[in-house]
C-alpha cells in the first residue's frame, strides 16, 4: 500500500478561500495605512509644544456617571471601539474553523501552533529580562505576545512585495488566532475585581442576541441594543469589555441552516456581518484607538534613551523581534519535525523567518495590554509604549529586508497564481482543466477529455466518467510545430540546447 503524500506546510488553499482572504487583506491594508497615520499624528502632537492639549483631549470624560460610564476618550477607544475589532476577529476565526480551510485539522495545526509559540516565547523573554526588576514590572509579560495584522499588512504595502497567497493566508490566520488567545489572556490575567452578578447579567442579552441571529434576524434595532447591553454588563463585571465582542461573534452562524436553504443557498450571517462591520473596524475603530493610545511624550533624546534603557522596554523589544521570530519559526519547525509535513516546494525557511518577523508588529493589542498592566498614568506605561513602538519598527525593518530579498521568487509565484490560460476567471494554479470549449464561443479547438459541450458527451465509451483531475494548459506549440513563429511560453524552451 502506497503511503499518503506528506502534507504541504504553507500549501496553497482553495480558490474560494484565496479570494476571500484577498478581499479581507485589501480592507485591512487600507486600515493599516490609517492606523499608521493615526499613530503618527498622536506621536507628533504629544511631542509638540501643544502636547498638553493632546493629553487633555485623551483624558476628557464623557458618558453617564450614573451607569459608571463616565469614561475618558482614551478608555472609550480601548474598551468600546476595540470591542468592534474583536467582534470582527471572532467572526473571522469562527468562519475559518467552521467553513474555511482550517476546518481540516491538518491545516489548522500550523497556525495554531505558530500562534501559541509566537505568544509563549516573547512572554518568556520578557519575564527573563524583568526578573528582579521594578515592582510590578512582570505584569506586562503579555505585552509582546500580540500581532497586529493591519500594521503587518501596511508594512507589506510599503515594501510592495508579492507575498504568495499561502503566506498571506497564514499571516491573517495567525493574527486572528493570536487575537483570540490575547483576549483569553486579558480575561483571565487582567481581571482584578470580578462582579459575578453583572457577569451573569451579561449572559442574558448575549443569549437573546444569539437566539435572534440563529434565526437569521439581522435587524439592527434589535441586535445593536442587545450587543450594547452585553458590553455594558461585561464592563461592569470587571472583565474587560472587549471580551463581549468575541462572545457576540461566536453566537453568529457561519453556515445557513437547512431551514434557511442550507450551505448552498448563499453566505451565512457571519459573512454578512463581517462584510458590513470590517470597514468600520479597520477604517475607524483601530485608527482612532491608535490615535488615543500611541501618543507618548518621549522627552527628547535623553528621555528616549531613558525609556529604551528601561528593562520593561527592553523586554518588549526583545520579545517582539527575537521572541516572535523564534516562537513562530520554531513552532513551524516542530510541526515539520513531528509530523509528515514539509514546506511547500516554492518556499524556504527564510520565508518563514520573514513572516515570523512580521508577527512582531505588536501594536493595537499590545497597547491595550500595556494600559491594563500598568495603568495610563504610570512611568512604566510610557516606557512600555516606547518599547512597543521601537520593537514594532525594528521588526518591520528586518521583515522588509528579508522579504524584499525574496521578492524575485515571490514574483514567480505571483505570476503562476495569476496566470489564466483558458480565461475562465479561475487561475490555472487552482484550475488546471482547460475548459475554453465550454465558455469561449469563439473557441475552435478540440474539447478536453471527459468534458461536454452543448450537453453532448465527448467520452462515448463511458458517459458517466468523471473529468480528469488535471489537463495540460501550457501552450507548447513552439515545441512541436516546426512552422511556429511566435514567442515561447513562459518557462519553456525551444530546441535541445534551450535557445
Amino acid at each position: 500500500m502506497t503511503p499518503p503524500a506528506p502534507a504541504r506546510l504553507f500549501g496553497r488553499g482553495s480558490w474560494a478561500e484565496a479570494q476571500r482572504v484577498a478581499s479581507v487583506l485589501r480592507k485591512e491594508t487600507v486600515g493599516g495605512a490609517l492606523l499608521l497615520i493615526g499613530a503618527a499624528i498622536a506621536l507628533i502632537w504629544a511631542n509638540s509644544p501643544w502636547g498638553e492639549s493632546y493629553e487633555a483631549l485623551r483624558d476628557a470624560r464623557v458618558g453617564p456617571s450614573a451607569l459608571h460610564l463616565d469614561l475618558t476618550l482614551g478608555t472609550w477607544a480601548a474598551d468600546g471601539l476595540l470591542a468592534i475589532f474583536f467582534f470582527v476577529a471572532g467572526l473571522e476565526l469562527k468562519r475559518e474553523f467552521v467553513a474555511g480551510d482550517l476546518r481540516e485539522p491538518r491545516r489548522a495545526a500550523l497556525p495554531i501552533a505558530a500562534a501559541v509559540g509566537g505568544m509563549a516565547v516573547p512572554a518568556l523573554f520578557f519575564v527573563l529580562l524583568n526578573l528582579g526588576g521594578a515592582e510590578g514590572a512582570l505584569r506586562g509579560w503579555a505585552i509582546p505576545s500580540a500581532t497586529d495584522i493591519a500594521f503587518a499588512l501596511a508594512v507589506l504595502a510599503v515594501i510592495s512585495t508579492h507575498l504568495p497567497s499561502a503566506l498571506r493566508t497564514f499571516l491573517l490566520t495567525l493574527a486572528v488566532v493570536d487575537d483570540l488567545l490575547a483576549i483569553v489572556v486579558i480575561a483571565i490575567f487582567y481581571t482584578e475585581q470580578l462582579s459575578v452578578p453583572f457577569l451573569a447579567l451579561s449572559l442574558l442579552p448575549l443569549a437573546l442576541f444569539g437566539f435572534l441571529v440563529q434565526k437569521r434576524i439581522r435587524s439592527w434595532w434589535l441586535l445593536l441594543p442587545l450587543a450594547l447591553l452585553t458590553w455594558v454588563f461585561m464592563h461592569e463585571s470587571g472583565v474587560h469589555a472587549t471580551v463581549a465582542g468575541v462572545l457576540l461573534a461566536f453566537t453568529v452562524p457561519v453556515v445557513r441552516s437547512e431551514a434557511a436553504g442550507g450551505p448552498d443557498a448563499g453566505p451565512g450571517l457571519a459573512e454578512h456581518f463581517e462584510h458590513r462591520i470590517r470597514p468600520l473596524s479597520a477604517g475607524v475603530a483601530v485608527p482612532v484607538f491608535a490615535f488615543f493610545s500611541a501618543g507618548v511624550a518621549v522627552g527628547g533624546l535623553s528621555g528616549l534613551g531613558e525609556s529604551l534603557g528601561d528593562s520593561i522596554a527592553i523586554g518588549i523589544m526583545v520579545g517582539l523581534v527575537a521572541g516572535k521570530a523564534i516562537g513562530i519559526t520554531g513552532a513551524t519547525w516542530l510541526i515539520q519535525r513531528f509530523t509528515r509535513g514539509q514546506l511547500d516546494e516554492s518556499l524556504g525557511w527564510p520565508d518563514v523567518l520573514g513572516l515570523s518577523l512580521l508577527g512582531g508588529m505588536g501594536f493595537t493589542v499590545s497597547l491595550l495590554i500595556t494600559e491594563l498592566a500598568y495603568g495610563a498614568e504610570s512611568e512604566a506605561y510610557e516606557h512600555a509604549k516606547v518599547g512597543i513602538l521601537a520593537g514594532t519598527f525594528l521588526a518591520a525593518v528586518l521583515a522588509a529586508v528579508i522579504l524584499r530579498l525574496r521578492n524575485r521568487r515571490y514574483k514567480q509565484t505571483y505570476a503562476a497564481e495569476t496566470r489564466d490560460v483558458d480565461r475562465d476567471g479561475i487561475p490555472d494554479a487552482w484550475d488546471t482543466v482547460d475548459d475554453r470549449a465550454e465558455h469561449d464561443p469563439d473557441w475552435d479547438g478540440a474539447l478536453p477529455p471527459g468534458r461536454t459541450l452543448a450537453d453532448t458527451e465527448v467520452d462515448d465509451a463511458d458517459p458517466d466518467a468523471a473529468p480528469p483531475a488535471s489537463y495540460e494548459t501550457v501552450d507548447d506549440e513552439a515545441e512541436h510545430d516546426p512552422d511556429w513563429k511566435g514567442t515561447r511560453p513562459p518557462g519553456r524552451t525551444l530546441g535541445p540546447n534551450g535557445s
